[in-house]
């Protein structure tokens, strides 16, 4: 037996595990000491410990926020341009309060578990729980009926309704259970196995943070979680007066929601958080905000949320003209003849290899292997050529020739590669075209030059020596542009096509229902509804499978998962299936992976892998271990990587006469019943991978004593996470069961990155078909190949991360902007830093003539110093004289401006006053007329002074989102043409980065130089009452009407969502209340009638 050096550390330091638990014990201990105390309390002294230990949290940062407040009145008192030290002292104070919270909550934290943890006790223990009533009891007595008011009493129930349920309160937190809790509020990602309880574990942290009056927000993957959750956790937290709401259950933009974010805790569905950003990061009105500050998230799923979700960017879009002009259907009959002329050609190609490869002469074996090559380098996913390379030796053969070609950064490929019309890299997922292909299409539509892209720099050189006047040379320019854009995206629109034929397979990567091309979650086999590939490559399949392609549209609002989640102050997640993905939690998170002990020993049996040579020698011994499971009287979970391969394996049981049930994305409608019989006698259940996460499988008594749940996989999968979810739902709260997985080198993964070990101790072994490998080191080949899929997603994703990282800055830069003109109160800074930035620009980039013009043209003001001034002064010394001056300027009419409008503001008042609320403003800046919506009762109280600020915060806002969907379009089209760097041996990304930091430079420019012009000019045109009318209601520019989410939603319309969770057998809900008359006294307890307290409206 070798010596260990990873063993011999761990003996004597202990593992990771080992060392998190040990440094989390200590606290668990004083939960456990403090415990005994908290349950000798009654029922209402342990409510008021809750609002003892909320007050104690306020307390400690009482001080804080009195300074906050002192500077805030100090504010209104101080010149906008000296504001910018007092924010930056709020924000250092802001960030010393979540600091201290984060103190006292670690302080109060063993008491707080230990009030959680009793008050599940007490509901399990009790049907009734009788408590002093307060206010809040009292309102929630008015809508749910697991509450009653009794006099000054309030009667809780223990059972209530949740996803459609009535559930019965049976719970009470392990002690494992607590040192999860103790993680998620530590900002970690607790690792739990299936059955252990993750929700009432998030109970812990929720309840603490929550405390604190900031705000905590429960993530879940599908909004049936989040509505259930948030009514089968919520009464433990409203016990103790915290309130509780689910977003999900409100339309967006609405008060509901909005007062959904305002509760104690908020459940909700990954990309309504998301969404719900995006769209403040929208609105015109601080009345339209919905969010609140990024405090704490506890995420469920995380790894399928934030690494599996995280590629794709959740995006607001909108139409653009002519978005429906596209060119995919006019090319796709060249493409469909350029694949079919690659068909015949990689057919011919393994033709020659299988007759060359036999032969005894060597220079012909030679060739015969490069033909091999060529066939796969042509179409890779050629069913008789993956059979081929599956025989004796034949793959190894292949792959030398390939190293040989690869040999000094693939000098020699183009020697293999140029008979092909395209060469197609499986694993990248690209399809280049070589010379051969771009001449067959050529052919094909009579233009040698229609697809062939310019050489741009070579062109715009020549330019120089034409000896054109600038004008001519700037229409030349623009005409070589106009061309190279239009060739790059017929280029680009072949690519996608050629992409779309031959790596993108249907019931495979994507289904087509109703008419629409649906995207399969390749991680969970479910259907992505709204989800869309990018880049035109939906457009491409939809073009593909002759279905209606959908018109291309602009972005207005993007952010990436990754991106929003790392905005928290506190970030925590739980999974069952987190560590094999431990790394890029922590390069992009930052966020520490805990494994949390089982509450009972896992129980079930994991055998090694059994690896076969062919997939239908794997499918017949699939087949064979079913029938042997099921004569055992034992359930069976057949896990499959696509529905085509479950619809196989289907037919191939039909034909043994054994039932079974077939769960895959086309029928995921069944989940739900499907489940809920996996677990009985001799049930066979077949399943793509959506029967991995979030299901729990319970067994008969019967089922346990036969062995439990055999869970069979067809394949394994590029993830480990995918393989241990499978695993994960045998052996759940240490049931018996087992789990095996069989594997043939044909499949997708020992194709692209299996170890040629595999194939080569097979082949020197003689393996005879049927038989097959099963051993502990052909099981640690196999997860090395899964380990090198899991690097190369690791760096696509990080890549993405990249890309988008870029525009985060961005983003963060104007919302930030946009936030404050929204608000008001640090707009003035804002205009005070633009009218600096603007100064600093005319006296740098101009001499003084110049310099005449531009104060004119732009800050409408002649130049503040003399010519002699100009040639004595330092340029540091004329941008102060010349920003005082602008400043000085700006103030004298802004308050002109304000006394000019406010007799006829008060006229209106006091003659109109009753009839409106709202009046139109119109204020003119020489060049166009403005109409601005103002509160009249509002500026007549500050003598027109408010029509000032509303005036600054429009013009600011429509100066912000025209130039930010400007800069988003240009990044679009920039993402797609850096691309093409790659051919001229540069890195894309370095060349975005560079590209990018001048359109925001240029975006930022052109934001200040339109929001100073406009505000340095404003003109009240009007100063008579008759001609001021009443305001519309606000007309958005872009209806949202017609705006696009591209999102991910569980269920569709018309289903019933699903739960596949672990239930027990509910009854339907009988609502035990009689119905409340309008005339009835209200439940609540007042002694008032229903219709005059809470129905009030109803």
């Amino acid at each position: 037996m070798g010596f260990s050096l990873n063993g011999f550390l761990s003996s004597v330091f202990g593992n990771k595990a080992t060392r998190d638990i040990k440094a989390i014990k200590p606290i668990v201990e004083k939960i456990l000491e403090v415990y005994p105390e908290i349950q000798k309390l009654d029922n209402d002294a342990l409510r008021a410990k809750t609002l003892e230990i909320r007050q104690y949290l306020q307390d400690q940062v009482k001080d804080e926020r009195a300074k906050i407040d002192a500077i805030n009145e100090k504010i209104q008192n101080t010149d906008i341009d000296r504001r910018q030290p007092l924010f930056d002292e709020i924000d250092k104070i802001e960030s010393k309060i979540l600091d201290k919270f984060e103190d006292a909550l670690n302080e109060v934290l063993p008491t707080v578990f230990a009030i959680v943890k009793d008050t599940a006790r007490r509901f399990t223990e009790n049907e009734e729980v009788v408590v002093t009533a307060t206010d809040f009891d009292r309102e929630l007595a008015a809508t749910k009926n697991y509450v009653r008011i009794e006099g000054d009493k309030a009667i809780w129930l223990n059972h209530w309704q949740a996803g459609g349920n009535d559930t019965v309160w049976n719970m009470v937190h392990y002690n494992v259970q607590l040192f999860g809790g103790i993680v998620l509020h530590q900002g970690k990602i607790a690792e739990m196995a299936t059955g252990e309880g993750k929700t009432l574990v998030a109970t812990l942290p929720v309840f603490l943070n929550a405390l604190t009056g900031n705000g905590v927000h429960v993530v879940t993957v599908n909004d049936y979680l989040a509505k259930r959750d948030s009514e089968w956790m919520g009464p433990l937290y409203q016990f103790h007066g915290l309130s509780v709401d689910c977003i999900d259950k409100h339309r967006p933009n609405s008060n509901e929601r909005r007062k959904a974010y305002q509760a104690d805790i908020t459940f909700g569905t990954n990309n309504e958080f998301g969404f719900d950003y995006l769209r403040d990061n929208m609105a015109m009105s601080p009345a339209e905000l919905v969010q609140r500050m990024h405090n704490y998230a506890i995420v469920d799923e995380v790894d399928s949320v934030l690494i599996d979700d995280a590629r794709t960017p959740l995006i607001i879009s909108g139409p653009v003209p002519k978005g429906d002009n596209q060119m995919f259907e006019e090319f796709r009959p060249i493409v469909e003849k350029l694949v079919e002329a690659q068909k015949k050609l990689a057919t011919q190609y393994l033709a020659d290899a299988r007759r060359l490869i036999d032969s005894e002469n060597k220079e012909d074996v030679d060739a015969g292997f490069l033909s091999l090559f060529r066939a796969h380098k042509a179409l890779p996913k050629n069913k008789p050529l993956i059979k081929f390379l599956s025989e004796q030796g034949v793959k190894a053969g292949m792959l030398k020739v390939e190293e040989y070609y690869m040999e000094n950064n693939n000098r020699r490929m183009p020697e293999a590669t140029d008979p092909l019309f395209f060469v197609i890299d499986e694993k990248a997922k690209s399809v280049e075209m070589t010379d051969k292909g771009n001449q067959l299409i050529a052919d094909i539509v009579g233009n040698d030059e229609l697809f062939v892209l310019p050489d741009i720099t070579a062109q715009m050189s020549a330019l120089e020596g034409m000896g054109l006047s600038e004008d001519e040379k700037l229409a030349k320019k623009d005409e070589l542009l106009q061309d190279y854009a239009i060739k790059s995206e017929r280029v680009h629109t072949i690519q996608q096509l050629l992409k779309a034929y031959t790596l993108f397979e249907r019931d495979d990567d994507y289904v087509v229902m109703d008419g629409e091309v649906k995207i399969v979650d390749e991680q969970t086999g479910r259907i992505m509804e709204g989800r869309r590939w990018s880049d035109g490559l939906h457009q491409a399949v939809e073009a593909k499978e002759r279905v209606k392609i959908e018109a291309a549209t602009q972005t207005f609002a993007t952010i990436t998962l990754q991106n929003y989640f790392r905005m928290y102050h506190k970030l925590a997640g739980m999974t069952g299936t987190a560590i094999t993905e431990a790394g890029e939690f922590w390069d992009i998170y930052k966020l520490d992976v805990v494994e949390i002990p089982t509450n009972r020993p896992i129980a079930r049996v994991d055998m090694e892998d059994r690896v076969y040579k062919t997939k239908r020698e794997k499918y017949k011994a699939v087949i064979e271990e079913v029938e042997r499971m099921v004569n055992a009287g034992r359930p069976v979970l057949v896990g499959t990587t696509s529905v085509e391969i479950s619809e196989m394996l289907s037919k191939m049981l039909t034909m043994r006469k054994i039932e079974h049930n077939v769960l895959n994305a086309k029928l995921h409608q069944k989940e739900a019943d499907i489940v809920a019989q996996a677990g009985q006698r001799s049930i066979v259940t077949i399943a793509t991978n959506m029967a991995g996460r979030g299901t729990d499988i319970k067994l008969s008594p019967e089922v346990k004593q036969a062995g439990g749940l055999a869970i069979i996989g067809t394949e394994r999968h590029e993830s480990r996470r995918v393989d241990r979810q499978l695993r994960g739902r045998a052996g759940r709260q240490g049931d018996p069961g087992s789990s095996v997985f069989f594997v043939s080198l044909e499949d997708n993964l020992m194709r692209l990155f299996g170890s040629e070990r595999i194939a080569n101790v097979m082949d020197k072994l003689g393996f005879e078909e049927g038989e097959m490998i099963e051993s502990s080191m052909i099981s640690k080949s196999i997860e090395r190949a899964q380990k090198k899929v899991e690097e190369n997603n690791f760096g696509i994703r990080k890549r993405l991360l990249e890309y988008d990282d870029v525009m985060n800055k961005q983003r963060k830069v104007i919302y930030e902007r946009r936030r404050h003109a929204l608000m008001g109160q640090r707009i003035g800074m804002d205009i005070s830093n633009m009218i600096w930035e603007r100064c600093v620009n005319i006296v740098q980039n101009n001499g003084y003539e110049g310099m005449q013009e531009e104060f004119r043209s732009v800050l409408a003001m002649e130049v503040p110093f003399t010519y002699e001034q100009f040639d004595d002064k330092s340029r540091d010394e004329l941008e102060d004289i010349a920003f005082d001056a602008a400043i000085a300027a700006f103030k004298r009419k802004t308050e002109i401006f304000a006394q000019k409008a406010y007799p006829v503001i008060k006229e209106v008042y006091e003659t109109k006053g009753a009839m409106y609320d709202n009046i139109l403003v119109p204020i003119t800046d020489g060049r166009r007329m403005y109409q601005i919506s103002v509160p009249l009762k509002e500026a007549y109280e500050t003598q027109g002074h408010s029509i000032v600020l509303a005036f600054e915060k429009a013009i600011l806002l429509h100066s912000i989102d025209n130039a930010w969907k400007e800069n988003l379009r240009a990044l679009d089209d920039l993402k797609t043409s850096v691309q093409n760097a790659s051919y001229e041996q540069k890195d894309p990304l370095l060349i975005f980065k560079l590209e990018s930091v001048k359109l925001f430079d240029s975006m930022v420019n052109d934001i200040n130089y339109n929001t100073v012009s406009v505000l340095m000019r404003c003109q009240l045109p009007v100063e008579d009452s008759e001609e001021v009318r009443e305001a519309p209601a606000q007309v958005e520019e872009t209806p949202r009407s017609k705006m696009k989410e591209t999102k991910e939603d569980i269920t569709e319309a018309g289903q019933e969502p699903i739960d596949t969770r672990a239930q027990e057998n509910h009854q339907p809900v009988v609502n035990e209340q009689p119905k409340i008359g309008r005339n009835d006294p209200c439940p609540c307890g007042s002694g008032k009638k229903y219709k005059n307290c809470h129905g009030k409206g109803l």
